[in-house]
């Protein structure tokens, strides 16, 4: 690898000349062989319906993607893992394991068309992975979509221009294409800044003969998109918590937080970290102001991010609840009241499909007025059984007690 590719700032990043060279580290030999690991690893893409499993690793949908780029004349800079991922490759017990692998392409995309085309590559890719027996030849584009693709993102503003194609997997490691440009904000925290540069190993894969040893392998070079490498790095090696200019990530970076601290991170400043919360929080709501918005946001956070962690999704809504509770001070009394029924809603029906209770249908959470608060006989919150309760609507029952 070149100097020049060593020196170069991540897709969309400011240059920082005095400090750039902070930001990148070489992975030692043992973060290679995590690497090699993730990348080689066969991931099931599964289709919906009667459509069969692709089978593909990582390093082939990568290598199959940039090369029909390249025939259509889209320049690809770089490619990089990002994310948990390569969180996981540089600290292999950092509490946060990984599930979706995310892919990051660094082109050169400066119209609609460049768009369009990249969507229409990784469709036609996906004809090679499957299985012989099938009848590629009737096949759409659209049929593939419909089939594979968990969800397609586009974002083309003055500061950010990047699409996103992410594959699905029924166990949560969905393979997450991004095709960026330009991208002012790449990271929420710290722990998650890293990104590992691929095209070195991918070079290697494809030219050397012999197997990587510890005495035989290239120079892999990672990057903290956050600042600096090391100061990250013990971040993610003594779990944590820190950012800046939160009301920078769309949504805040508040229900990220809120996983974090469920997972065993803690703020490296507490009294920081109490200011950011506010910040977070109106962020949040801001991006997320209608009640219906919020609710399918959560509800998919906990869909995507929670697979084989069931357990812990009750604690995760209530740290979240938590956190709503004390730090938000954009909404008005009765908006915040509807925002934290409704965490209090989703932990119910968690606890009712975990069948620590009976039936959600037949369940409410009340708030425990203030003036019984210090009563000892009265707890946060208690079960009581109504016929229906309607999720997330209004309350039009004079039994629900203000919350003070």
């Amino acid at each position: 690898m070149s100097e020049d590719d060593t020196s170069r700032p991540a897709a969309g990043s400011p240059a920082a000349p005095d400090t750039e060279s902070s930001n990148v580290s070489v992975l030692s030999w043992e973060q290679v062989q995590r690497l090699d690991a993730v990348l080689t690893e066969t991931i099931p893409i599964h289709g919906r319906g009667n459509f069969p499993t692709l089978e593909m690793k990582p390093r082939q949908i990568v290598k199959v993607v940039r090369s029909r780029m390249e025939e259509k004349h889209i320049h690809v800079r770089d490619v990089r893992l990002n994310g948990s991922a390569a969180s996981h490759v540089l600290h292999g017990d950092s509490g946060l394991g990984y599930k979706d692998l995310d892919l990051i392409f660094c082109a050169n995309m400066k119209g609609e068309s460049d768009f369009q085309t990249v969507k229409d590559i990784v469709l036609d890719c996906l004809l090679d992975f499957l299985p012989d027996c099938v009848n590629k030849e009737k096949i759409t584009p659209l049929t593939l979509k419909e089939a594979y693709v968990q969800k397609m993102v586009k974002v083309c503003n003055d500061s950010d221009r990047w699409s996103l194609i992410s594959l699905s997997n029924n166990r949560g490691k969905n393979v997450e294409l991004k095709f960026v440009d330009s991208l002012r904000r790449q990271f929420e925290f710290s722990v998650d800044s890293f990104q590992i540069k691929l095209d070195s190993l991918l070079l290697f894969y494809e030219c050397s003969e012999n197997p990587m040893a510890e005495t035989f392998h290239p120079t892999i070079m990672g990057e903290s998109v956050y600042g600096d490498f090391g100061e990250a790095l013990d971040h993610l090696r003594h779990k944590y918590i820190c950012t800046r200019n939160p009301e920078e990530i769309r949504g805040g970076g508040l229900l990220k937080y809120c996983h974090l601290l469920v997972r065993g991170f803690r703020a490296a400043s507490e009294s920081e970290m109490k200011s950011l919360q506010r910040y977070m929080c109106s962020r949040f709501f801001i991006d997320f102001s209608d009640i219906g918005e919020q609710q399918r946001k959560l509800e998919s956070y906990l869909q995507n991010h929670f697979v084989g962690l069931e357990d812990r999704k009750y604690d995760y809504l209530m740290t979240l609840h938590g956190v709503v509770n004390e730090s938000t001070v954009c909404l008005m009394g009765h908006e915040r009241r509807q925002t934290l029924g409704l965490i209090a809603m989703l932990a119910v029906r968690v606890l009712a499909e975990q069948n620590i209770i009976p039936n959600v249908a037949n369940v409410t959470c009340y708030y425990q007025p203030a003036p019984y608060v210090a009563d000892g006989n009265f707890s946060n919150y208690y079960i009581a059984q109504v016929q229906p309760v309607f999720a997330c609507q209004q309350p039009a029952y004079s039994t629900w007690l203000p919350c003070n």
